[in-house]
């Protein structure tokens, strides 16, 4: 239990750590607003000189106390971390252009916004600001954290209008939509497993290849084939990128000539793959 929650907050402070760069050197140089509460900081610090870290530090007290309502006992405890951490390293990371042009530096801190942001989600924690209202949405409507996080911001990044440049503002709506896709992407393109079909005539030694070799279950599903009405089985493997690979290798090895239909699939959940089988 407590080399869990040491690990987690390893986690939470490099995520921290890293979101706090792609404010100070990457979006913040080029006065990127590109929402949540940073992104309202970097406005109010060009529009009222106000701090960064100060902004950040009075917005998520307020927020916690929603966390803790909504969310519960484990995302506040988490949260509170991540929201002290954030106004802190705001503050320590140094503020400079690491990167002069606009359009490489958006992109740039905008991708690594996002990983971040994902770190943080997938330990159940978050930065505080509008990292808060997609955990909510998701936990009451099921809505994608990435599409929530997109729909919370976009209030932020019309303040843009007031502040700063018509061509700052468009960068700040593609640095949303970067931050989205790169969540989207590691939350669901990452995880992505494969469900293989497989009809042959060697079923038997592919099963047992596969049981003895890959470590992988196999469901066998007895089939008719339309045109001869001739009874067979079809055999059921799910399994990731790695074992996919072993998989083509057996049934090459023993049937050249075995039919096969691969689909992909964004998550599974069970045995092997959420949790290991445990003895009996």
């Amino acid at each position: 239990m407590v080399l869990d929650f040491a690990k987690r907050v390893i986690f939470i402070t490099f995520a921290i750590i890293l979101m706090s760069a792609c404010v100070n050197l990457f979006l913040g140089p080029h006065n990127i607003a590109a929402g949540g509460l940073t992104g309202l900081a970097i406005i109010l610090e060009q529009w009222l000189g106000a701090s960064r870290s100060m902004v950040i530090l009075i917005g998520n007290g307020g927020l916690l106390v929603i966390t803790f309502i909504f969310l519960g006992k484990e995302v506040f405890l988490n949260t509170v971390i991540g929201a002290s951490l954030l106004p802190l390293f705001i503050r320590l990371v140094p503020q400079f252009m690491l990167i002069e042009d606009t359009m490489l530096s958006m992109v740039v801190g905008s991708a690594l916004f996002g990983v971040a942001i994902s770190i943080l989600y997938s330990n159940k924690a978050s930065s505080g600001g509008t990292a808060i209202p997609p955990l909510i949405f998701k936990k009451y409507f099921g809505l994608s954290t990435s599409v929530g996080l997109f729909l919370s911001d976009a209030v932020v990044v019309i303040l843009c209008l007031l502040v700063f440049s018509v061509e700052t503002f468009f960068y700040a709506i593609a640095s949303i939509f970067i931050t989205s896709v790169t969540m989207n992407y590691l939350e669901n393109g990452m995880n992505k497993k494969r469900i293989v079909y497989i009809i042959s005539d060697m079923h038997d030694v592919i099963v047992r290849e596969v049981l003895h070799t890959i470590g992988r279950g196999v469901t066998i599903v007895p089939i008719i084939g339309a045109y001869k009405q001739n009874e067979r089985k079809m055999l059921m493997v799910t399994l990731n990128k790695k074992n996919y690979q072993q998989l083509l290798t057996i049934v090459d090895e023993h049937d050249k000539q075995a039919f096969m239909i691969t689909n992909t699939v964004s998550d599974v959940h069970g045995e092997g793959f959420t949790y290991e089988s445990g003895s009996v």
